[in-house]
């Protein structure tokens, strides 16, 4: 807990953590408007197609318009201001930034953006899920055998999760499950960027339908980024993946260490040390007093062997299951962008992560919403024809599922029913393409044929 400390020795001596954003949407806007508070971080550009959105996005983060007025990377640095260009690429080469937080959303520029980041010997903080799910362990490498830091972004469900991960094992307890609260009801999978308004309809203001991005809004609803955030979760913990993805099981705060623990207990699970999303609805709909959809959990037991423990944590009120053996610490909130600043601190201060993918346990792959027919053209995360689904990656690299951060703008050379994982042989797939490349070199290199030759080795 010594970030802070850090950062004002840094303030003082007169060099803060220099910082480049990547996207100024939701999550770039809510650590915009903390970055400007915080001592000893400067953010000296903020890059976006869109100048202009970028601009009108640090008004609305309260940022005076003379902050935001540099005319170059250089001139930034030098007057502590903050340098607003469309040119993502010279942002990642600009000798003046050290800390890269990559919030664009897109996987294929993701990966481009990150790799030019570790090749320019700079600290990459991907808030790009989609493209950690996609290469992130041969990304994780590569920043590693460059001396800089790749990493998961704090506030994110992801990383928040990890940290309870390592908080159970440095604690000596056994993970059991671990995953975050959303709202779930097994119709929302089919759900699409025009459906999506009758979903919120209820719980969020929709009044001004141009206050929102549908196909985003709908990735969050049909189940894409529970598997996308899972998924990372277990790349970067070692968890795995149930053999059918995630079952969304409703449950309060209250009722997660009974409900998230093995099938052979009573619970929902298939077995421990997996992932999973609990709902704040029940399958009727109404909703549950007490839940969780914008927080995170661990379930976690102590040894059988250890008596005094289990005594202990029911007596902590840890909420125990049923038997004693589970308990459950929970984070209420998480705060996405607002709490991202940490990502780049750690990166730059302590050189550590925040979160960062070890292994390839899990995958996300596109997933019929529909009868989908040959000739037609996929389009990707929270569109009209697939939703991610995570599987375990052996599955997935048997079976030859297409991962999801592939499934756009390609095109379906024969059938798939709906509910049937899309596979690479079902599309029409540019192999030369750099980022399927980079995909077919983690699969090889992260892969359980690679992993079963080095435990025999």
């Amino acid at each position: 807990m010594n970030l802070y400390a850090k950062l004002l020795e840094r303030q003082d001596a007169g060099r803060p953590v220099t910082v480049g954003l990547i996207g100024a949407g939701k999550f770039g806007t809510m650590f915009l408007a903390q970055a400007r508070t915080t001592p000893g971080m400067h953010v000296v550009a903020v890059a976006d197609l869109n100048v202009s959105r970028a601009a009108a996005q640090l008004k609305l983060s309260c940022w005076p318009q003379e902050q935001y007025a540099a005319t170059s990377f250089a001139d930034a640095a030098r007057n502590g201001s903050t340098y607003l260009t469309d040119d993502a690429d010279a942002l990642v080469q600009a000798p003046e930034i050290e800390v890269v937080i990559e919030a664009t959303g897109d996987p294929k520029t993701g990966v481009r953006l990150a790799l030019g980041a570790i090749a320019a010997g700079k600290h990459i903080v991907m808030v790009n899920v989609e493209a950690d799910v996609l290469v992130g362990p041969l990304l994780a490498r590569k920043a590693r055998q460059a001396g800089v830091v790749y990493s998961l972004a704090w506030g994110d469900q992801p990383a928040v999760v990890c940290e309870h991960v390592d908080w159970a094992r440095a604690s000596g307890f056994k993970v059991v499950a671990a995953g975050k609260g959303t709202r779930y009801l097994p119709h929302f999978h089919q759900s699409t960027p025009e459906t999506i308004y009758d979903i919120l309809e209820g719980f969020v203001d929709v009044s001004d339908r141009s206050t929102i991005n549908p196909k985003m809004f709908n990735s969050f609803l049909d189940g894409t980024k529970s598997g996308i955030e899972m998924t990372a979760i277990c790349n970067a913990t070692g968890l795995h993946a149930q053999t059918n993805g995630l079952s969304f099981p409703p449950a309060s705060r209250f009722e997660i260490s009974n409900v998230c623990r093995p099938r052979s207990d009573g619970g929902s699970l298939e077995k421990a040390g997996v992932t999973e999303c609990v709902s704040s609805v029940r399958r009727d709909g109404s909703p549950i007093p007490h839940e969780l959809s914008h927080g995170t959990f661990v379930v976690f037991e102590a040894a059988e062997d250890n008596a005094y423990s289990r005594e202990c944590l029911r007596e902590y009120h840890a909420l125990p299951d049923s038997t004693g053996r589970y308990a459950t610490l929970y984070r209420p909130i998480h705060l996405n962008g607002m709490e991202l600043g940490i990502s780049a601190a750690s990166a730059a201060l302590r050189n550590e992560p925040t979160g960062v993918p070890i292994c390839f346990n899990a995958d996300v792959s596109a997933t019929a919403k529909r009868a989908l027919r040959a000739g037609e053209v996929l389009d990707g995360e929270g569109g009209f024809c697939v939703w991610g689904k995570q599987v375990p990656a052996e599955i997935s690299l048997r079976e030859g599922y297409l991962p999801l951060g592939l499934a756009q703008h390609v095109s379906l050379i024969r059938d798939v029913p709906e509910g049937a994982c899309v596979t690479w042989d079902d599309v029409a797939i540019d192999a030369a393409d750099p980022v399927v490349r980079l995909r077919r070199e983690m699969e090889r290199e992260f892969g359980p044929d690679t992993r079963a030759v080095q435990a025999a080795q």
